[in-house]
């Protein structure tokens, strides 16, 4: 039976989400069926569309804040007021109120959340200071990290652009550096290559690899400001940009991954290594003009490259290539 996908308006938390969902269906008998890990997928999908709508951090999110600080998810409990079981239950994927929920963003920002331990109130005062004394470390050290990667990747909250994954430069960068070990490649191929990524994750697992924005321009999808970042891992020394000519008139850019710098998994589950082993060895041969005249065969961008838009995620779901 062939997979299929339709919108469907569904009910969450008494609010209408319409989404993409997906179905096997029987040719013969023209009945729909689904399995677990389709329920699992197409459920997430509508989640994920109610915390983009009320701007909810994802479990991962939730779980970066708490590590950040160094603290188990009982104290992060007790820092916010929550019941003792509450914060690991997020971090597992259960959507919290949206009262929590506020919470849970002021944690993120580490000047607000000075402000939540500085009210806490606990036994142990040694503690206390400690940890003030390590979120003021965060607030400065934040303060010069947000401004690179808000200007590399944007300051965009996650949304179906984003795969419903907030944008993380340190998950673009492994990527790059994979292919940069994997496949060398010029710029034109590389972009094609985390896009694949980025939207396979999606179509197997519910959310993006990177959180990156793609937009569709006549050479297939790209990241955003994707000059930028390859140039500016390339300064810091995490890539080479190898120049050569390919004509008389045009000179390209290869990006190639160093010996000094190889590529750190620790940031991935095994199911996403498997994305980025899988468009590598899928990809590994396929000249430039072939990866663009693929690309141009995917519904995100033949329905968005005549305005030059974002493609949304859910063209994953008619991915053609994978």
């Amino acid at each position: 039976m062939a997979i299929h996908t339709e919108d469907q308006t569904l009910n969450f938390r008494k609010e209408e989400f319409t989404v993409k969902q997906r179905f096997y269906l029987c040719q013969n008998s023209c009945e729909r069926f689904t399995s677990t890990q389709l329920d699992e997928l197409n459920l997430s999908l509508v989640y994920n569309a109610y915390r983009a709508k009320h701007h909810i951090p994802s479990p991962e999110e939730i779980k970066e804040t708490r590590e950040k600080y160094g603290l188990s998810a009982v104290k992060m409990s007790e820092i916010l007021g929550f019941g003792p079981n509450s914060y690991g239950l997020y971090e597992r994927g259960e959507i919290p109120s949206l009262a929590n929920s506020k919470l849970l963003k002021l944690a993120s920002n580490p000047e607000s959340f000075f402000r939540l331990v500085n009210d806490w109130e606990i036994d142990h005062t040694k503690t206390k200071l400690k940890l003030l004394d390590k979120v003021k470390a965060k607030i400065v050290e934040d303060s010069a990290i947000d401004f690179l990667e808000n200007y590399l990747i944007g300051n965009v909250q996650f949304s179906e652009l984003t795969g419903y994954r907030k944008p993380s430069f340190a998950r673009l960068t492994e990527m790059v550096v994979f292919f940069a070990h994997k496949v060398p490649s010029y710029k034109t191929k590389m972009n094609k290559l985390l896009f694949y990524t980025d939207f396979l994750c999606f179509r197997e697992l519910g959310v993006g690899m990177s959180g990156i924005r793609y937009k569709a321009i006549p050479y297939g999808p790209v990241p955003d400001k994707f000059q930028t970042l390859f140039e500016n891992l390339a300064e810091t020394g995490i890539i080479d940009i190898i120049y050569s000519s390919l004509d008389n008139r045009s000179r390209k850019e290869k990006l190639v991954g160093r010996e000094d710098r190889p590529f750190n998994p620790i940031l991935f589950r095994e199911e996403e290594i498997g994305f980025l082993e899988k468009v590598a060895n899928t990809f590994k041969d396929t000249t430039l003009g072939e990866i663009v005249e693929i690309s141009h065969k995917e519904v995100g961008w033949i329905e968005n490259e005549s305005g030059k838009n974002f493609i949304p995620y859910d063209c994953a779901l008619a991915l053609n290539a994978l």
